[in-house]
């Protein structure tokens, strides 16, 4: 395990940016690990919600089907807990900025990312899948669509979608509960042409994100982790940069902006 004082060398950091801007379609993953450092709490691991109060069901969205209301209920009740509650003051952090820089740049072609907390969209992001959804949406289980929370009235529970009348819930992805095929849709098409993969943030075990960026590797792609600690998927990383992502990917991001502007003079 890597210690909190291990940093990436300055070399692996230029390696790492070599890669990237020689490569034909770069994506990104990103997990609770970008986020941690907006303070957020992580769900799983030291400190992580579900080591300290045990995991929720496994069952979460059969539980929603069988009584919405009680569970619009439970959702307004708990608007100000120990998870809703930092996600209302959370802001993007330098790791979170670096990569919108990327996609800005026309180098990052997408981001598929497992957070829900908004921060990637909050620092420019635009090329963007949340595979787990966004806790400030609110999406028909029906006809698909999404909207702001705010905009959702909710004088009756469970409130009837604006659209078609259909049933609505969080647009998080419950445990239980397919991943809404339009994000999945746009992960499958954006993997397919990657070349490679930036992961940052995670440790790419949570399924079907991780298999993403293992499918790109199977086909011959690379891999580049950006990680605070070795996780299981640096033994098949071609580059792992060592460090707080708010750190490094700033770091990443401005040594690919030089190698362009060196080939470019």
């Amino acid at each position: 395990m890597a210690s909190k004082a291990e940093r990436a060398s300055d070399a692996v950091i230029i390696a790492a940016a070599r890669a990237i801007i020689s490569a034909d379609y770069v994506i990104g993953l990103t997990g609770a690990g970008i986020s941690v450092e907006s303070g957020i709490p992580p769900f799983r691991g030291p400190g992580g919600l579900w080591t300290k109060y045990g995991e929720p069901p496994m069952n979460g969205y059969q539980i929603f089907l069988a009584d919405p209301k009680k569970a619009w209920e439970d959702r307004i009740r708990r608007q100000n807990d120990e998870l809703w509650g930092p996600l209302r003051v959370a802001e993007p952090n330098p790791g979170h900025r670096a990569l919108a820089e990327l996609e800005a740049m026309g180098v990052l072609r997408f981001l598929i990312t497992q957070n829900v907390d908004d921060l990637h969209r909050q620092a420019g992001q635009s090329a963007l899948a949340e595979i787990h959804g966004n806790w400030k949406l609110i999406r028909c289980i029906e006809c698909g669509a999404r909207f702001r929370a705010e905009d959702i009235r909710l004088e009756t529970l469970p409130p009837p979608c604006p659209k078609c009348e259909g049933l609505l819930k969080s647009d998080t992805v419950a445990f239980g509960e397919p991943i809404p095929p339009d994000v999945l849709a746009q992960c499958v098409d954006h993997a397919a042409r990657a070349d490679l993969v930036i992961v940052a943030g995670t440790s790419a075990t949570v399924y079907p994100a991780a298999g993403f960026a293992l499918e790109v590797k199977q086909r011959g792609g690379i891999l580049i982790e950006a990680n605070l600690y070795e996780s299981e998927i640096t033994p098949v990383c071609d580059m792992s940069l060592r460090g707080p992502t708010g750190e490094v990917l700033p770091r990443l991001v401005a040594a690919v902006g030089e190698l362009r502007r060196a080939r470019l003079s």
